[in-house]
């Protein structure tokens, strides 16, 4: 009886901490959406840097964006800036299967959101 309940528990475990795993660190190729209806391309580097949290780097043309993120379950949840003076803004991912994140952003006070989908490479 002893040994069903320790694979149960040793089950559940691995079951909760799949969705976390399944994101990794490396680099993504990025397509979206502007708010405004303009696409974009370019790269998305992932580095993790705590049990659930991950530093971030987009570069779209010229520019370069930072910021962090946390995955929490399936879902991936983005804190960044634009620069240039503009209100903070955040985004949220699903995980997808396929190591796929798709979701939508956008910036403190816009009347409009952002899709993108970042693929692994």
């Amino acid at each position: 009886m002893t040994r069903i309940y320790l694979a149960a528990g040793l089950a559940l475990s691995l079951a909760c901490a799949a969705p976390a795993q399944a994101q990794r660190s490396g680099m993504y190729d990025v397509t979206g959406t502007n708010p405004d209806g303009t696409q974009y391309i370019g790269t998305l580097m992932l580095e993790q840097i705590g049990l659930l949290s991950f530093r971030l780097e987009w570069t779209i043309g010229p520019d370069v964006i930072e910021g962090v993120g946390m995955v929490s379950g399936l879902s991936f949840a983005t804190a960044f800036s634009l620069g240039g003076g503009s209100s903070p803004s955040m985004g949220i991912y699903e995980l997808r299967p396929n190591g796929q994140l798709v979701g939508q952003w956008t910036t403190i006070g816009a009347f409009a959101a952002g899709q993108e989908t970042a693929t692994p490479r």
